[in-house]
């Protein structure tokens, strides 16, 4: 069953349509690769994609150890190389609200964060440079 239908509409644009749920995504080249810059680049989908499949794999996990990880917050910095232009470095700053977790179960949450499918998918040439501040 296809996932995702796309078409390109464009002047550098793609749109994504999500069959199950119809949600689109517009893309669009960034300014430094002849785009506008008005909307999330491919690559930033992809930094996006493993900030978000890390943060619900801790979400996951915390569910079933009841605890609650709603409003937790996280930036993500995507760092390009030139030659060849690709994706040299993820950072990730997850920003935990208060909570009165012990060391074992942090570090649990960071273990499946490390282990979500993004990230075990991504070339080991992309640094995933994650700080998870408690």
């Amino acid at each position: 069953m296809i996932t995702i239908e796309s078409k390109y509409l464009g002047s550098l644009r793609t749109e994504a349509n999500h069959i199950q749920s119809g949600n689109k995504i517009i893309t669009d080249a960034p300014l430094d690769n002849n785009g506008k810059g008005e909307a999330f680049s491919p690559t930033d989908l992809v930094a996006a994609a493993l900030g978000s499949c890390m943060m619900t794999i801790m979400a996951i996990l915390a569910k079933k150890d009841n605890i609650d990880l709603e409003g937790t917050t996280y930036e993500i910095t995507k760092m390009m190389s030139a030659s060849p232009r690709k994706i040299h470095e993820i950072i990730i700053n997850f920003n935990f609200k208060n909570l009165n977790l012990s060391s074992e179960q942090k570090q649990k949450l960071e273990n499946a964060a490390r282990t979500c499918p993004v990230s075990l998918t991504l070339s080991k040439d992309v640094i995933q440079n994650i700080t998870f501040n408690w």
